[in-house]
């Protein structure tokens, strides 16, 4: 198992950013996303404990699930299906106020399911792959965010 960690400040308040966040259908605001569904409202609020996230990346398919929401300070979910298969043991993100905004680390671990070579194969292709695709998610998050002020 490998555990992906992407951090970035974003000059926005933490209502914000965890709002913008937690609506995965922003996600489409980067190229590398297709399609985000809420497949399932979770309690107390849309993306919130129980939701159904299925998210289409450039890269594959993943069906999630929100197993913790704490407003605005984090939420953590795990992937019950994807394509192409993984095992998973869950990801974070967390927000925290710093001066000039909001700081956001977003962590992952994953093993892709391979028959043989499978922390190879996640540390040369999902490692690189989610890192930059979470990166370009959080660029997404700060442009629009940046843009309203």
């Amino acid at each position: 198992m490998q555990t992906i960690t992407v951090e970035r400040t974003i000059a926005a308040p933490i209502d914000q950013v965890f709002d913008w966040c937690a609506v995965t259908t922003n996600y489409e605001r980067s190229r590398w996303i297709l399609r985000c569904t809420l497949a399932q409202p979770g309690e107390g609020a849309p993306y919130g404990v129980g939701a159904i996230r299925l998210h289409t990346w450039l890269i594959g398919r993943f069906d999630e699930r929100v197993t913790r929401y704490d407003a605005p300070h984090s939420f953590d979910y795990v992937v019950d299906r994807s394509f192409p298969p993984a095992r998973h043991e869950g990801g974070t993100m967390t927000f925290t106020e710093v001066p000039g905004g909001t700081k956001v680390v977003w962590s992952t671990t994953v093993e892709m399911a391979v028959p043989f070579g499978a922390d190879l194969a996640t540390r040369l292709l999902s490692r690189p792959m989610v890192s930059h695709v979470f990166g370009r998610i959080l660029a997404a998050c700060a442009r629009d965010l940046t843009d309203r002020r």
